[in-house]
């Protein structure tokens, strides 16, 4: 009697779970650090590409000291932040985590302008092999990056929706930060747009 009271039980307990979300929870919290990994792992094959890069720039003589100086700290400062799943789940850790990151794209980004303007650099075979590796590595931390904001999307409309959100409280499974843009109030407003011809000198 016991045995089946138990069976019941522990049948009657899996049906609430399943119906209450907690199983699209463990799979939504799954798909979002599968998607986090895939994010870091871009990451990590951008800053080791840039040891590369800077090495190549620095045989350039006289190129801007002060440009690829810019780019080494920046991906000291990106690399020293640990980048571990529980990191999405610290708004403020994943706020500094996202600023380095973007710290270090604008570094390369001028990095990259500034090359521009030494010919041996664009001559250099070897560099313009890095450049395009590190142009498809953008792309790819771009395409890593919407998949994780789609699966944290995902997590959050579950973990924020009825009844879900019960079993959300229940079991600790807050909603987790996603990226922004760093620029938001710069970006959201509308360009100034003149067809007025210049004044003629």
């Amino acid at each position: 009697m016991l045995r089946s009271t138990l069976a019941a039980l522990a049948l009657v307990a899996s049906l609430a779970l399943g119906g209450c979300g907690y199983n699209d929870f463990q799979r939504l919290d799954e798909q979002t650090k599968s998607a986090w990994s895939e994010v870091i792992n871009q990451y990590q094959r951008r800053a080791d590409l840039i040891p590369n890069v800077v090495a190549t720039v620095k045989g350039e003589a006289n190129f801007e000291q002060e440009t690829l100086t810019k780019v080494v700290e920046a991906r000291a400062k990106a690399t020293s932040i640990q980048a571990t799943p529980e990191l999405v789940n610290n708004p403020a850790a994943f706020q500094k985590f996202q600023a380095a990151q973007g710290e270090l794209s604008g570094a390369l980004s001028r990095l990259l302008v500034v090359t521009e303007n030494y010919p041996n650099l664009k001559a250099n075979q070897g560099f313009q092999d890095l450049r395009v590796q590190l142009e498809g590595t953008e792309n790819r931390i771009t395409v890593a990056r919407n998949r994780y904001i789609k699966a944290v999307q995902d997590y959050n409309v579950l973990a924020r929706s009825f009844p879900s959100n019960l079993t959300a409280m229940l079991f600790n499974y807050a909603p987790k930060a996603n990226f922004t843009v760093q620029n938001e109030a710069q970006i959201s407003a509308p360009p100034a747009v003149s067809f007025e011809k210049p004044a003629s000198k």
